[in-house]
């Protein structure tokens, strides 16, 4: 397997010679960042006193959290409340294309680097301001972290059982607010190409939630439907199952009908496939939980192996639940190179996941650590 730091090849770096002042903390912002910065833009990223609070994670300054989101970049600290650091950002800032910032809204306007400002500064500058509800509204001032935007968006509410209510899973609101703002970004550095003028451009997690999930707001505005945890499942005949050796399953049907024949086959069930209850996809839909109740009786009678062979050899969409560490060694994900090793700063080697955009069969492959502390003023 590559090392990252082995940059012996010449890098595909679409973005060489792009310029980006990163501003940010936690997820969003640096997540943007780390994305341009993977492919080949010059990302510094500027630091309050103390750093990132991502770092201390683990109390160290090098957590693992900070390292997923801060590849690709160097830093340096910087005390916005101090004049003569306000400068040397100011410096910074002429002459970058790039700024991506998720501070809560007038907290740069307070340090006389507000948008006009900016933009005065550098006409030129992509100016990338991340927030949490946005820089109107009623709750517009208010601090926003993953979970505030899964519950607001309404993402919580389709993974979240009511009767007992518990919060599960990766974060999603944090990396699609990320992922569109630098969709943006990339946007306005072509549109500048032609117009020789930035841009300011405005990304909120609210918003970028619900975006991420539109399929729920139509089933409420074209039939009336409130979508819940079990609203796509049933849709989507989606599954997991516990098998004998306790291991378990994911199948995912989608709509063809030879999906569902192909597990009613493997399982040697004729008599689900024949229960008038899932004789079409509307009547499995609409008795999704018998469905599913009846199913988990057989797939618990055999060993996952088993069940995965049947289904692969019929074309099922299926697969086993991994954890990370079994992920890492699939044999799918090693045939991809879906992840490469980098030595980091503070000596440690570990197993990053690439970037998933190949480009003409090959990826980015200049890759930085993170640094292990950032340089002081």
């Amino acid at each position: 397997m590559p090392d990252a730091n082995d940059n012996t090849s010449q890098p595909i770096a679409p973005l060489r010679g792009v310029r980006v002042l990163e501003l940010a903390t936690m997820i969003t912002g640096p997540l943007a960042g780390m994305m341009l910065g993977d492919l080949g833009a010059d990302v510094l990223k500027i630091e309050r006193p103390g750093g990132d609070p991502f770092r201390k994670y683990n109390d160290t300054l090098y957590s693992p959290q900070f390292v997923a989101f801060n590849r690709n970049k160097t830093s340096l600290v910087l005390d916005l409340k101090l004049k003569t650091d306000r400068e040397r950002f100011r410096a910074l800032a002429s002459d970058t294309d790039v700024l991506i910032e998720n501070l809560r809204p007038g907290n740069l306007d307070a340090l006389g680097l507000g948008a006009d400002a900016l933009r005065a500064l550098n006409p030129r500058l992509i100016h990338c301001s991340i927030t949490g509800f946005g820089a109107t509204g009623p709750y517009k001032d208010r601090p926003a972290y993953d979970t505030v935007g899964q519950a607001l968006s309404g993402i919580a509410s389709l993974a979240v059982d009511h009767d007992e209510p518990a919060l599960v899973g990766t974060t999603i609101s944090d990396n699609a607010t990320g992922m569109y703002a630098c969709y943006g970004i990339m946007a306005a550095l072509y549109e500048r190409r032609d117009t020789g003028r930035g841009r300011r451009i405005e990304v909120n997690m609210i918003e970028a939630s619900t975006a991420f999930m539109p399929d729920a707001y139509l089933h409420h505005e074209m039939f009336g439907v409130c979508a819940g945890p079990l609203t796509r499942i049933a849709s989507s005949h989606a599954f997991v199952f516990r098998c004998a050796d306790g291991k378990l399953i994911a199948l995912h049907l989608s709509s063809p009908e030879g999906n569902w024949r192909g597990v009613v086959d493997a399982l040697g069930a004729a008599e689900i496939g024949d229960d008038p209850r899932f004789a079409t996809r509307a009547t499995r839909i609409k008795h999704y939980t018998e469905m599913r109740a009846a199913l988990a009786q057989e797939f618990i009678k055999h060993p996952r192996e088993k069940w995965m062979d049947a289904l692969v050899a019929r074309d099922v969409p299926c697969s086993p639940v991994k954890t990370p560490p079994e992920v890492l060694e699939d044999p799918q994900i090693l045939a991809l190179g879906a992840f490469r090793s980098m030595t980091l700063a503070n000596g440690m080697t570990a197993r990053l996941p690439q970037t998933p955009v190949l480009f003409d069969g090959e990826r980015t492959s200049a890759w930085t650590p993170p640094p292990a502390c950032p340089d002081s003023r």
